[in-house]
């Protein structure tokens, strides 16, 4: 028998001249990195490293551009965390020594990303010029381009809602002509296979895989309903489900798009925003139809899960970014409202649900709360926060 050794390496607390900014809190010595996270700190250019455990911040990461809509995902080891910026960065950021491993600056305008099933490959969503561009995830170098459908005066479709999917395949939506695209890397990495459907529904603005891989949900900005994809049978096409659901209303102006990549699936249903409405949809996972919509606060941005499913919280867009609510998947109805502050972006909960980490832009914090008791247990320090991202994340499809 061989027995491999492997030590996690000694992380100092340098600045290097990449523009990364370690600080004291990473310390010396090997660690690991399932208690680890970035905040991302949007009106500075710059990522927090974060210690989920401590509630603690321990370094700072400069010079990673506009992060105005900024995601983030992690490759299998945890270890590196690739930021998506809206001036079309890639930062691959290594969270253990708080410091930039690379970085390309692909495209003029991006809207997120994702990290194939093998972690070997990262592709990246282009407004300009609009298609999808895949890079491999060791060194940034392009391994394929893949330009979104001409709609003329040489501009291309903007491309969203890019996520991966099972079998090493990328699945987005083209906004401009109604289309979702299916990139499959799974045979060759630098000539993908690509399925197109055509006439899904108009403008589709954001999406998502479900937690098992197998639907891709495109949430339609041009009409009331959802295009839905199953990945299990793609040969089956896409249909709309949850059509017209806010027929004979009349929808409110939109402040901000809800983020249907914040989803929740709890009891058996999908928890989903409602656009233009203060509300929150329940859909029956077995038939995609509505069986319940809860009055919130506001016109709901994310809508997640606390892991185990018993409570669903929510956010919300302007003029009401100051609460969040509570509401129990069983009762089917709002269950507590809190209000940290001015500008809540964002939610992350760890891994198994005890704590949910909120950041408060508008305050330039960043809130930990004990989600049984609703009590606010810590107070980070964050320049404009908005999303927040724990190395968790990299074991779990679609995020």
């Amino acid at each position: 028998m061989r027995i491999r050794t492997f030590v996690l390496g000694t992380v100092a607390a340098v600045a290097l001249a990449t523009g990364a900014a370690a600080g004291d809190g990473l310390g010396e010595g090997p660690r690991g990195t399932g208690d680890l996270g970035v905040v991302i700190e949007r009106a500075t250019g710059q990522v927090a490293v974060v210690d989920r455990l401590e509630s603690a911040r321990l370094a700072t990461v400069d010079g990673l551009g506009d992060l105005s809509h900024a995601s983030v995902v992690f490759g299998p080891s945890e270890r590196y965390a690739y930021v998506f910026g809206r001036d079309g960065g890639l930062t691959k950021v290594d969270v253990l020594t708080g410091t930039i491993d690379a970085r390309v600056v692909q495209s003029g305008n991006s809207i997120g990303g994702a990290i194939s099933e093998d972690g070997s490959l990262v592709a990246v969503a282009n407004y300009e010029p609009g298609g999808v561009k895949v890079f491999d995830a060791d060194t940034l170098e392009l391994v394929a381009d893949i330009p979104a459908t001409d709609i003329g005066e040489g501009k291309r479709s903007k491309v969203v809602g890019l996520e991966d999917a099972p079998g090493n395949r990328f699945v987005f939506s083209l906004y401009d002509t109604d289309e979702i695209w299916i990139a499959d890397f799974s045979k060759d990495r630098k000539a993908p296979e690509l399925t197109k459907y055509e006439a899904i529904g108009r403008q589709p603005y954001d999406a998502l895989v479900s937690e098992d891989g197998r639907w891709y949900l495109a949430g339609l900005f041009g009409e009331d309903g959802i295009a839905m994809l199953d990945l299990w049978h793609p040969d089956k096409g896409v249909r709309q489900v949850l059509e017209g659901y806010g027929r004979g209303e009349e929808a409110l102006p939109v402040y901000k798009m809800p983020h249907l990549e914040g989803w929740a699936v709890a009891g058996g249903y999908a928890w989903l925003p409602a656009i233009g409405r203060h509300s929150v949809l329940v859909v029956d996972m077995d038939t995609w139809e509505q069986v319940a919509e809860i009055p919130v606060h506001g016109q709901p941005v994310f809508v997640m899960a606390r892991p185990g499913g018993r409570h669903v919280w929510v956010n919300f867009a302007l003029p009401d970014n100051e609460f969040v609510q509570v509401i129990d998947t069983e009762a089917l109805e709002v269950v507590d409202t809190l209000e940290p502050g001015p500008g809540v972006l964002h939610m992350e909960f760890t891994p198994r649900g005890d704590r949910v980490w909120l950041s408060v832009r508008d305050q330039n914090e960043v809130h930990v709360y004990d989600t049984a008791t609703r009590e606010r247990l810590a107070v980070l320090p964050a320049e404009k926060p908005s999303g927040i991202f724990f190395t968790s994340r990299a074991h779990r499809i679609g995020l």
